[in-house]
């Protein structure tokens, strides 16, 4: 059929007689009396499948195309799209799908009762707000729904007393008098309504966003904690205060269509049940879509803020055209989900915006037959017209409360993922040694470990250290030796795979990770600043940065050779430093750093190359600042620097996987055989050749 009409060479899946859903194409050339049927509405389209002699089949989805006036039954879980883009996508998808696999994706997409039940448990702190605004809600509808029967019986009133003015002018004061008083209670409803739902819903937002942001901090991710948390936020609060008066206001007009004429009633409401299987039919595609969009929207929020955090690096490559383009690309991958979305949402509140009118028109022409025929009153028709038209605004009301819902549940899937996630280091549990007693003695023993990502490359091998408390091991090695991976381990980023790392003799893994890691300051190679003023990046060091004084930070601040530079600032340690302390130089953030250590205390110190990065002049006042920091502290040095190895105790040297060579550096260098003494030359020769260079 595709071949014969479009003359395009199909793929070999399209060719085969069973496609996606299990359908032979040779059967869907459905001709001119499909569309009849489906024109006519004389058929469900379940019924013309059977019919025509077409298996059982999803109706999710089959999507409808026209070509040339040709209507086709396109199998196709995409947005709607010609014969030749059918063709397309098939002959590059990489395999076929079984009528199982299929109808498997089908039961994802309906809403799990388990998402439903989570959404409502976000609103139970905030339920008796929600209770009151659900009363509000009932009274505020009532009253609306009782305007049109009232406004009915006026109509009444003026037809049956015209003769009689005074009759009709007493009638008439008594009835506007009391609606006047209704609307006067819907209206302080409906406000009270409102500010209960504003409220919660904003508790509520607050109270997600705090939970996600915590389990962030354990775990990663950023998008999800702003976009995601927004939509469920909306979904469970502004939008169903709006899904519950539709559905009341529905309820309730329908019920008194019944009650004014059930005949005129039964004849219009026909219209209603293929309007809620599209809506169904709508939701599900919706929820999916949704989920595609907030997946793709946190690719492209997440490549941004990587560029411009390091806009630097950016420019200095010359990448500004290029990154322009990669993050054209993302956006243009959301613009077309959102496209897709436009498409349904316009077709499918298109088609209930129709039935609404057609309701209009239908309530006319039947109504103006039954007042023909004596069996309703101008006053009753009036009425159900108006409660027609409501009913039409709720069901509007519903449709939008349907759509925004299902938006939730997309994105409420994405916050359920990171909120269900288990972190694989529980952050505060396990022992907490008294810090009276704490000496700082470490010990590897026997460590074996490899990255997750890369087991088949184990960075150590069967690794022993041991680091006496209050002393100071420096640890050298070649590139990629894993001096790096050390730190991380202590600092219990990772678990080795097997062996023990010690403190006091308890193993790390039995230790508090929240208590480990305050007891241990880190100074690393790049130190990481937060956009704030340089006493709020100094306190942070600290449990609690409200308690820390201007005399302590001062204090720090002298002693990490970091007090004159930051006074030569115009607004001094109120100085804000931007992101990741962009506007300092690279010794003057080492300051900082080692002054955010110092004021922390730690029993223990790790420094992962924290001068290898500096110059000259700055690595003298880093080094005099470490000093300071070392004394009385257990220290594990990562460090290639005679300077700084120098000033250890013992010096480790780390390669092949484990522990080669451990010593006094004085012994080490008199192994003429020795690695240490190896790498060292190359330092000594490349020193003495920039001496040379510079005379």
């Amino acid at each position: 059929y595709f071949t014969r009409m479009m003359n395009v060479q199909l793929s070999p899946c399209v060719a085969r007689q069973n496609c996606t859903n299990g359908v032979c194409l040779s059967k869907l050339k459905v001709g001119s009396s499909f569309r009849r049927l489906w024109l006519d509405h004389s058929l469900k389209l379940s019924q013309t499948f059977c019919r025509k002699g077409l298996s059982s089949v999803s109706l999710r989805p089959s999507i409808w195309s026209l070509h040339r006036g040709t209507p086709s039954l396109c199998l196709h879980r995409t947005a709607p799209h010609t014969p030749v883009a059918f063709t397309r996508s098939f002959a590059q998808s990489e395999s076929e799908k079984t009528l199982d696999e299929v109808n498997s994706e089908e039961a994802k997409s309906a809403v799990p009762l388990e998402d439903v039940r989570r959404l409502l448990k976000l609103a139970y702190p905030e339920r008796w707000k929600l209770a009151a605004a659900v009363g509000f809600l009932s009274i505020s509808s009532a009253v609306t729904m009782s305007a049109p029967f009232l406004l009915g019986k006026v109509i009444d009133t003026i037809y049956s007393t015209g003769s009689d003015i005074e009759t009709m002018a007493a009638s008439l004061s008594s009835l506007c008098l009391m609606l006047t008083g209704v609307f006067l209670c819907g209206g302080a409803a409906n406000a009270a309504r409102v500010y209960l739902m504003q409220t919660s819903g904003q508790q509520i937002v607050r109270n997600l966003r705090d939970s996600v942001f915590s389990a962030i901090v354990r775990q990663e991710l950023i998008n999800r904690l702003s976009a995601d948390t927004a939509v469920v936020g909306r979904s469970i609060t502004d939008n169903l205060s709006d899904g519950f008066r539709a559905v009341a206001q529905a309820a309730a007009g329908v019920s008194m269509m019944f009650y004014v004429s059930p005949t005129l009633a039964s004849f219009v409401l026909l219209i209603v049940p293929p309007v809620t299987v599209l809506a169904v039919v709508y939701g599900r595609y919706l929820r999916s879509i949704s989920k595609q969009t907030q997946d793709a929207l946190a690719q492209a929020t997440q490549l941004a803020e990587e560029r411009i955090s390091n806009i630097r690096t950016v420019r200095a490559f010359g990448k500004e055209l290029s990154e322009v383009y990669s993050y054209s690309q993302k956006t243009d991958h959301v613009l077309s989900l959102a496209k897709k979305e436009a498409v349904y949402r316009a077709g499918f509140f298109g088609v209930t915006g129709l039935s609404g009118n057609i309701m209009i028109l239908a309530v006319l022409y039947k109504g103006g037959l039954l007042m023909a025929s004596q069996h309703m009153t101008v006053g009753e028709l009036s009425s159900f017209l108006m409660y027609t038209f409501w009913v039409g605004i709720s069901v509007a009301g519903l449709s939008s409360f349907y759509s925004e819902l299902m938006k939730g549940f997309g994105a409420g899937a994405r916050l359920w993922q990171l909120l269900d996630r288990t972190p694989e280091h529980p952050l505060n549990e396990g022992l907490v040694l008294d810090e009276l007693k704490l000496r700082g003695r470490l010990e590897f023993s026997d460590v074996c470990f490899a990255y997750p990502t890369r087991k088949e490359a184990p960075i150590f091998q069967n690794l022993n250290l041991l680091v006496p408390a209050g002393s100071v091991m420096a640890v050298v090695g070649p590139s990629g030796s894993g001096k790096s991976t050390l730190v991380s381990l202590l600092l219990r980023l990772y678990d080795p795979n097997t062996g023990l790392i010690t403190i006091d003799g308890h193993d790390i893994r039995d230790l508090n990770p929240y208590w480990l890691r305050s007891n241990i300051g880190t100074v690393s190679q790049e130190p990481v600043l937060f956009s704030c003023s340089i006493r709020d990046n100094i306190a942070y060091g600290v449990l609690d940065p409200n308690a820390v004084t201007t005399e302590e930070i001062h204090r720090v601040a002298r002693a990490a050779n970091a007090y004159d530079f930051i006074q030569a600032f115009p607004s001094g340690f109120d100085t804000v430093v931007g992101e990741k302390g962009v506007l300092l130089s690279g010794g003057q953030k080492q300051r900082i750093a080692i002054a955010r250590a110092l004021l922390k205390n730690p029993k223990i110190l790790l420094l992962d190359e924290a001068t290898s990065a500096l110059d000259a002049d700055n690595e003298f006042l880093v080094q005099e600042a470490l000093e300071r920091l070392m004394e009385g502290r257990t220290v594990l040095i990562i460090a290639h620097r005679l300077s700084t190895i120098q000033n250890a105790n013992a010096v480790a040297v780390l390669d092949q996987q484990r522990i080669v060579e451990c010593g006094q550096h004085t012994e080490l260098l008199s192994n003429r055989q020795g690695l240490f003494r190896r790498l060292m030359e190359k330092q000594a020769f490349l020193q003495e050749a920039q001496k040379r260079a510079l005379n």
